[in-house]
């Protein structure tokens, strides 16, 4: 994981709030979570500290020791909607590479990945799933309108969306091209 340039808080920073906060909520020692995860405690507290960039693999065996989710680690602490991520998790070496969690919700039983193209003006309607169900999106090109109930939201090219689909919706193309956007349905 690599520190993003960019204006918001790093998400180095969110990592070390949040492990510190989540091992002090499980009572347990930097010495005990470095034993419980196989992470040197060297590292554990380089990472509290915010100064060292940390692998995936590395915070995948800390959230394991925690007994949470890795989303849990690199989410900003202070959020309000936790299934919205929407964070760098890492970076490559060549500008542009990048991975970014943007969502995550618990599921039962399966998740569904489906690739949609909607052409200008196309309209898809959709019935309400079960009580549990929810649909998110991410949208490749194109602005893509979910209409949920009678209110639409609009979700550009860069833009993610979800919401729980045990309720009338459908997905439009208003604009003048293509669409194209990924869809996840969670059971």
């Amino acid at each position: 994981m690599h520190k993003d340039s960019s204006p918001r808080a790093s998400v180095l920073q969110h990592v070390s709030q949040n492990i510190r906060r989540l091992r002090h909520a499980a009572d347990m020692s930097q010495t005990a979570l470095a034993e419980k995860s196989g992470v040197s405690r060297r590292m554990l507290v380089a990472i509290e500290a915010g100064e060292k960039n940390v692998s995936l693999t590395t915070l995948d065996r800390v959230a394991e020791a925690l007994d949470v989710a890795f989303s849990d680690l690199i989410q900003a602490p202070d959020v309000r909607d936790h299934s919205r991520i929407n964070e760098l998790a890492w970076a490559g070496t060549i500008p542009g590479s990048k991975a970014v969690l943007l969502a995550k919700a618990n599921a039962t039983r399966e998740v569904e990945l489906w690739e949609w193209r909607l052409e200008p003006g196309e309209h898809y309607p959709s019935e309400p799933d079960a009580e549990g169900w929810s649909e998110q999106f991410y949208v490749f090109e194109g602005c893509l309108t979910v209409m949920v109930g009678e209110v639409p939201h609009k979700i550009a090219a860069g833009e993610f969306f979800m919401f729980a689909s045990n309720q009338p919706h459908s997905y439009r193309n208003e604009g003048e091209v293509a669409v194209r956007f990924v869809r996840n349905v969670v059971i």
